[in-house]
């Protein structure tokens, strides 16, 4: 469903799946309208609350939709899936790494707290490789004790460190890690 516009306005379109007709909060990504329910940004996100409080009518209709700039359509629909997908409520949760990371990064940045911790939840069930569970969760300022595991992986590797990882990791994890280590190849000496 596209909206047309005059005056040489583009067109914007509607998203096939959450451009829901009893929604009653329009978001703009991308040139998609999403229309949802604006209770789940109400109950959840002091960021939305502030952000609606300065626009009152804002999002009221497809012309004063709250525009978000900073996320692409996809990746909002990602966001979204975790309130409308059915397998949510049903505690069936097989989405792919990135798909949580999505939510991760969307879910902090909005100040869902709730909707943060089930993506953490779900990212501690997925195998990810230390370096990038190490710098993902040190960007979102996620509990450094869920990162103990991914430490004794890197402290127990027989390999080095690489340029390329050690450019992802801070000076200060890097410094911690070599200690770690070095206090491991003594335990074996």
């Amino acid at each position: 469903m596209a909206n047309g516009s005059q005056n040489g306005v583009s067109r914007m379109n509607s998203h096939p799946q959450y451009y829901l007709q009893d929604g009653n909060i329009t978001f703009h990504v991308e040139g998609t309208l999403f229309r949802v329910h604006r209770h789940f940004f109400e109950r959840e996100s002091q960021f939305f609350i502030q952000e609606f409080a300065k626009a009152p009518q804002g999002g009221t209709s497809d012309t004063s939709a709250f525009r978000l700039d900073e996320v692409t359509a996809a990746n909002f629909t990602k966001f979204l899936w975790v309130w409308y997908s059915p397998l949510y409520r049903r505690g069936s949760l097989s989405e792919p790494k990135e798909h949580w990371l999505t939510i991760l990064e969307l879910s902090t940045k909005w100040q869902f707290l709730d909707m943060q911790k089930l993506a953490i939840d779900e990212l501690e069930k997925l195998d990810i490789e230390p370096i990038e569970k190490i710098t993902t969760y040190d960007k979102h300022k996620i509990d450094k004790l869920l990162l103990l595991p991914a430490y004794k992986l890197l402290c127990k590797r027989t390999t080095r460190i690489t340029d390329e990882e050690g450019e992802q990791l801070k000076v200060p994890t890097l410094l911690r890690i070599f200690e770690a280590r070095d206090r491991v190849g003594e335990d074996f000496d």
